[in-house]
């Protein structure tokens, strides 16, 4: 299958060994002075070990590989020790990865006259649900990955919302529910693209709407790009499709200034539809440079 991976550039790693203590899960080890992928399975292409490199020796790439298996991770895992866990399953949860958390912590609990810590230290239970719950301990000695990256999810109560709109007159509270937004960065099957209306929105938008957030953007996954200036957009076509196929999202809106080098966002749109095996509604929407919409349909 394709997806996204690390990879390692031999001659700019140095052999420091920074990046293995930042890679819970076992895919890297230290093999003839030189950091290395050991295992395509145990790499969930999250990044973790990107931000403990110092000479930028590791990347992300998309390419053909094994697929991500975490519950063969945890078993190697568990064999590590309790810290080891921890930095794991905290690292699952930071990055939004509540899919593997499951599957991480459902085999724990199956498994845990076998282990020799004490399971109850690590999850806790949430007296209103049936299933287990992180307890949110950090234990990131090195940090974990890009803070920039890292998933968050920023969704709030609307009523909330509602409220903090009506108590200030000059202020506009955001109503982005989630980080990251580049489309280089954003993980197709992120939890808050799931069944979710999708905006993917030139980068210029935001900036020439003033009501971008309340009238666009409320209660929508988010994902930017520049047809004219960013690489890589063969990705941009698979992550779209992905978005379709696997997080199965509603609906795209994809938002477009009225200069022509735009429209190469509607045809990324398009031909991800086109090599999606579900079909869904894309809205077409062109706006102005001043901020006014021009125009919208359904294509």
């Amino acid at each position: 299958m394709k997806r996204e991976i690390i990879k390692i550039d031999e001659e700019k790693c140095t052999g420091c060994g920074l990046c293995i203590p930042g890679c819970p899960e076992g895919a890297l080890q230290m093999i003839d002075g030189k950091a290395r992928l050991v295992s395509d399975l145990m790499c969930d292409g999250l990044g973790a070990c990107i931000g403990e490199c110092p000479v930028g020796a590791i990347e992300i790439e998309e390419r053909e590989a094994e697929a991500y298996d975490e519950t063969k991770v945890i078993k190697e895992i568990i064999k590590k020790g309790k810290n080891t866990v921890i930095a794991h399953l905290s690292h699952l949860q930071d990055h939004g990865e509540f899919g593997y958390l499951k599957q991480a912590t459902d085999y724990l609990i199956s498994a845990q006259c076998e282990l020799d810590f004490d399971l109850d230290e690590i999850l806790m239970k949430d007296h209103k649900k049936e299933d287990p719950k992180i307890n949110v301990t950090q234990h990131h000695e090195h940090g974990h990955g890009c803070p920039g990256s890292a998933m968050r999810d920023f969704k709030v109560d609307e009523k909330q919302m509602n409220a903090a709109a009506q108590s200030s007159n000059d202020k506009q509270p955001s109503t982005l529910q989630q980080w990251p937004v580049q489309m280089h960065l954003v993980n197709p099957n992120a939890p808050y693209f799931r069944n979710a209306d999708v905006l993917l929105a030139a980068d210029c938008v935001a900036f020439s709407m003033g009501n971008f957030h309340r009238d666009v953007l409320k209660g929508k996954g988010l994902a930017i790009a520049c047809p004219k200036l960013d690489q890589g957009m063969d990705i941009y076509v698979d992550k779209l499709r992905q978005m379709i196929d696997v997080a199965m999202i509603n609906t795209l809106q994809v938002m477009i200034m009225e200069v022509p080098c735009c429209g190469g966002l509607i045809h990324m749109a398009k031909k991800a539809l086109e090599g999606a095996s579900r079909k869904i509604p894309i809205k077409q929407t062109v706006v102005s440079i001043r901020g006014e919409i021009l125009s919208e349909q359904w294509v």
